[in-house]
């Protein structure tokens, strides 16, 4: 319907977000999608990913996907890793059964696809592969990420039950991680609760974001999972493509 019609552009962001602009309004109002005027032209952002695939296959524009894979491995694990920022579902496999559960929260309440495939030295600990797998996923998401430009930046979230966890997200480049709270206990299944903040704080240094994490309540599983959930929630938003300007007045995140 666009195609071969004069005046129309297109510019393809991403699998997140397809810009299309024309120089009459009949043409985009007749696919009623939202009109912003600039520049002499009518400008119509489609932010939901699937609308935007199906605009860009019509109009014959490649997209480019956020996406990213990140291969890690050391002497004590070998980790292959991928992240789809516009994806969905998740196929998670690390030994360490609780924390696959809490990788799948992060990947249902972001609104990403995440594979994780792990080989670590679980007979020893639990640590090193918990702690490698997050700092390979804050890699990715941040290579995935790109530029950053068009993103929202920041995520915030707050889920209650009888358990209240917050996290703050601000994709600025610069790692700094906060943790506030008491997990009571030393193990939840085969995760160590002391693991917890730890990998917060790994994501945070890959990543380069500022994270902060409060969490209060009485149940050692349910105030970890919601610290998972709510930092996917936040995640969803800070990652979200909302316009195609660079969230900073630095000119660089």
């Amino acid at each position: 319907m666009l195609a071969g019609q004069d005046g129309v552009e297109t510019a393809a962001v991403n699998e997140a977000g397809l810009r299309v602009a024309a120089r009459d309004d009949a043409v985009l109002h007749g696919l009623g999608l939202r009109l912003e005027p600039r520049d002499g032209a009518f400008i119509a952002h489609i932010p939901d990913a699937a609308t935007a695939r199906a605009l860009a296959a019509h109009l014959g524009v490649s997209l480019s996907a956020r996406t990213a894979s990140v291969r890690r491995t050391t002497k004590e694990t070998d980790i292959a890793l991928a992240v789809d920022l516009d994806g969905e579902g998740a196929k998670v496999s690390t030994g360490v059964h609780f924390f696959d559960h809490m990788l799948e929260q992060i990947a249902r309440h972001a609104g990403i696809s995440l594979t994780v495939s792990c080989e670590g030295d679980v007979e020893v600990d639990a640590h090193h592969t918990i702690e490698d797998v997050c700092l390979a996923l804050g890699d990715a998401l941040r290579t995935a990420l790109g530029d950053k430009r068009g993103i929202g930046r920041f995520g915030f979230a707050l889920p209650m039950d009888e358990t209240r966890a917050s996290v703050w997200i601000d994709l600025s480049g610069r790692p700094y991680f906060r943790f506030d709270g008491e997990i009571p206990g030393e193990r939840v299944g085969d995760f160590p609760v002391e693991m917890c903040p730890h990998a917060f704080r790994s994501i945070s240094e890959t990543l380069k974001a500022s994270i902060h994490v409060e969490v209060d309540g009485e149940n050692a599983h349910h105030m970890i999972e919601s610290c998972f959930k709510a930092f996917g929630r936040a995640l969803r938003q800070a990652v979200r493509v909302e316009d195609e300007a660079l969230p900073s007045t630095k000119g660089v995140l």
